[in-house]
């Protein structure tokens, strides 16, 4: 993996995880709640 690649997939997820929030029109716990439980899920999808 180059250097840059993980800075890049970062800067993407956030932009998604941004456009999400607003899209969606979610409460503040709604979103404190998706910060926790998203990469979660993912990372035992992915295990």
């Amino acid at each position: 993996m180059a250097k840059g690649a993980g800075a890049v997939g970062g800067t993407f997820w956030f932009a998604g995880w941004l456009f999400t929030i607003t899209f969606a029109q979610l409460a503040w716990w709604k979103i404190i709640l998706g910060i926790v439980v998203w990469p979660l899920f993912l990372g035992q999808e992915l295990r």
